[in-house]
């Protein structure tokens, strides 16, 4: 056996010792590397969704915000997102009414906005928990809390994203 692992001078090419320590020294290399670019693909995939699920929530609390701002009239504070929409309205100089809806249907918070002349509905944000402990509208004496919570995921990579506003309503004139 001996014979078979030495090489014999003038003899080219590896000994059987030699292959075998190079491809385990292979193998361990690349199950390294399998592992790094496993951690980094699921890094990659949480930290999306996180970025999602943010900037949904920003976009949802900052369009209510603005609105709100705009608004003379604001209902359906204690039942949305639960039992029922978010309705804002106002009368412009020029005696239009604007009407602006907030549903919240199976995670989607849609706007939808009327003039009288046209009606627009826009997807605010998706995701959106109906939890009304995470997602809800209060007011309180003038001033309203807007709290928006995007959920994305599942299982271990779940993420959930709340953002929150206060917002003091249009003083009445």
């Amino acid at each position: 056996m001996m014979r078979f692992l030495r090489r014999r001078p003038g003899q080219r090419g590896f000994t059987l010792i030699e292959m075998i320590l190079s491809l385990a020294l292979t193998s361990f290399i690349g199950l390294g590397a399998s592992f790094a670019i496993a951690q980094v693909t699921r890094d990659t995939q949480r930290n999306s969704d996180y970025t999602t699920a943010s900037q949904q929530a920003m976009n949802a609390v900052y369009w209510i915000g603005q609105d709100i701002q705009m608004a003379q009239t604001v209902t359906g504070t204690g039942l949305f997102p639960d039992s029922g929409d978010l309705v804002l309205t106002w009368i412009w100089w020029d005696n239009t009414e604007y009407t602006i809806t907030y549903s919240l249907v199976d995670g989607v918070l849609r706007r939808t906005y009327d003039d009288g002349a046209v009606t627009r509905d826009t997807v605010v944000a998706q995701y959106v928990s109906d939890d009304p402990e995470l997602t809800y509208c209060a007011s309180d004496n003038n001033s309203y809390s807007v709290s928006v919570t995007i959920g994305l995921g599942t299982g271990q990579n779940a993420i959930q994203v709340t953002r929150f506003r206060d917002v003091a309503a249009r003083p009445h004139l």
